[in-house]
């Protein structure tokens, strides 16, 4: 028969310090934890951080290319405005046709990318979407109506991509007349 094996008094002990270190190691192994649930949180959001970087990448890579295209797009706008708009003759007729077919392509390829017109006439002028390049003297309008856009503005997506270029009404005497000055 084989002889149990001697052990060593730190052995014997060895119950008694687990009991007496089992504060100090449940401290560790919470800290332990809360280290590795914060380091799965942070993953968490730089994977989530990247998968939006990713989106928007593709949804707004076209920005540059479409600023360039609205360009375009005015220049049709200007060339119909320009048109005479009596004592047409036939070809004349016809060109202005194209030029608003064309630019109506136009419009209908870049609203098939997310690109749309911002329409802000008889509207209240928003910081945002609209630059103020003049004010308007208008009794009919509360100040701060679009009465005028200058310039069409559009948005990509939910993104401001051009900003309208408006005047709004300065208002008159009617309007101020119809302030409350009681206050």
């Amino acid at each position: 028969m084989t002889e149990p094996e001697a052990q060593t008094p730190d052995e014997y002990n060895a119950p008694e310090q687990a009991a007496e270190n089992a504060p100090a190691n449940e401290e560790k192994v919470t800290q332990l934890k809360d280290q590795l649930l914060r380091a799965l949180a942070e993953a968490e959001n730089v994977r989530r951080r990247a998968q939006k970087e990713r989106e928007d990448t593709a949804k707004y890579a076209i920005s540059n290319f479409a600023k360039e295209m609205l360009a375009v797009a005015d220049n049709f706008s200007r060339a119909i405005d320009a048109a005479p708009k009596d004592g047409q003759d036939a070809g004349l007729k016809n060109l202005i046709t194209g030029i608003e077919a064309t630019g109506r392509q136009l419009q209908a390829a870049l609203e098939r990318f997310g690109i749309k017109k911002l329409d802000p006439l008889d509207q209240p002028f928003d910081p945002h979407f609209h630059r103020v390049m003049m004010e308007v003297e208008d009794t009919e309008k509360k100040p701060g109506t679009v009465v005028q856009v200058l310039q069409t503005g559009y948005i990509i997506y939910d993104r401001l991509l051009r900003e309208a270029l408006v005047a709004v009404a300065k208002g008159g005497e009617a309007a101020q007349s119809k302030v409350d000055q009681s206050a």
